[in-house]
């Protein structure tokens, strides 16, 4: 049996889900893969930090951060970092899960810490798509040289197999474009309007439910969905885009007018992410679009995500995940740290 020392920079829900889950799969990691894991250290922006080599209580540490306390009294040693690569400088561990709130223009500081964890020596797993888009093949090529693992399958669609379908299962493809809704937020938003609900009520019910953000501005324009576009079709497709060279419309200017046109033609509408190859390069678009019954996005509703891609030998694969939520992003996590294992 050997241990595996886990280090989570972030502790929102997609943490405490991942802890509660590894707790689950204990024994399972014991009895399929001679592993057994510790949790060596916690990051937050706002409940402080703790460390201990020898192993702290993570599910104390759920129960600290709900009551909005600090996680320093679970600490061995002193901390107070002022920053997320002071943290990870200081802290023992062998795979490093990097959840904390980013800049996804930039992939900041998300960036910065997973370059750190492998330096140090660990595997790097992340839910951020940030860092994906804008440190893909510097990631990846570090990750390479220092013969560890940088892996990142929640990014796009939560725990749906996306990335490693296409690293493990289907080697040898060529993805020619993909197409399909890729932001649950205004896939939910648009559900809502279909059933009366003006734009500004379904953003309320969105923000009532916790799937809407105080500032729905990334997902409503359309940018959540570009930077998932950039993300596979750089890593996918091999050709590297940035969000803004995705042409982008969000679905700010839909009206009640807009949805009861659609209904009177038996079309709904849906924020579409699609890409194609083009010579060399890769077109690529964000924009609602209005889907007949005969669209596998037709039957897509409230917070759930598609994805269907065209390659040289497969003319249609699609992947449908239904009403996600942080535990399933937590099981994306899970998933990675298994490869890691089963990888070597």
């Amino acid at each position: 049996m050997i241990t595996k020392r886990l280090v989570l920079v972030g502790f929102g829900n997609v943490g405490k889900a991942l802890v509660r889950l590894l707790e689950q799969k204990r024994g399972l990691l014991r009895s399929e893969y001679g592993v057994d894991v510790v949790f060596t250290g916690i990051y937050t922006a706002h409940h402080g930090a703790a460390i201990h080599p020898d192993g702290l209580d993570a599910l104390r540490a759920i129960e600290i951060a709900q009551a909005g306390g600090m996680l320093d009294e679970l600490s061995q040693v002193p901390c107070r970092y002022n920053s997320g690569l002071d943290f990870i400088q200081a802290c023992p561990g062998d795979v490093m899960f990097e959840n904390s709130p980013v800049n996804h223009h930039t992939g900041q500081p998300a960036l910065d810490h997973l370059k750190a964890a492998l330096e140090k020596g660990m595997d790097a797993i992340t839910a951020n798509k940030g860092p994906v888009v804008h440190g893909y093949s510097v990631l990846s090529q570090l990750a390479k040289n220092q013969g560890k693992h940088f892996f990142f399958e929640s990014a796009v669609m939560d725990g749906a197999p996306i990335f490693s379908l296409f690293r493990a299962a289907l080697p040898g493809i060529e993805v020619r474009g993909f197409r399909g809704i890729l932001n649950s937020c205004t896939n939910m938003l648009l559900t809502q309007m279909e059933k009366g609900d003006t734009f500004e009520e379904a953003l309320e019910y969105g923000r009532r439910i916790g799937i809407t953000e105080t500032d729905p501005s990334a997902d409503v324009d359309g940018w959540d969905a570009a930077i998932k576009v950039a993300a596979l079709s750089t890593v996918l497709m091999g050709v590297p885009l940035l969000p803004d060279q995705v042409d982008r419309q969000g679905i700010r200017a839909l009206t009640p007018a807009d949805i009861d046109r659609a209904k009177a033609q038996g079309k709904r509408w849906k924020l579409v992410c699609s890409a194609r190859r083009e010579g060399a390069g890769v077109v690529a678009r964000v924009a609602p679009e209005m889907v007949g019954t005969d669209s596998p996005l037709y039957s897509i509703n409230g917070t759930s995500s598609y994805a269907q891609f065209e390659t040289d030998t497969l003319p249609g694969l699609g992947i449908v995940e239904s009403d996600p939520g942080p535990e399933t992003t937590a099981y994306g996590l899970l998933a990675d740290f298994l490869n890691t294992l089963r990888q070597g």
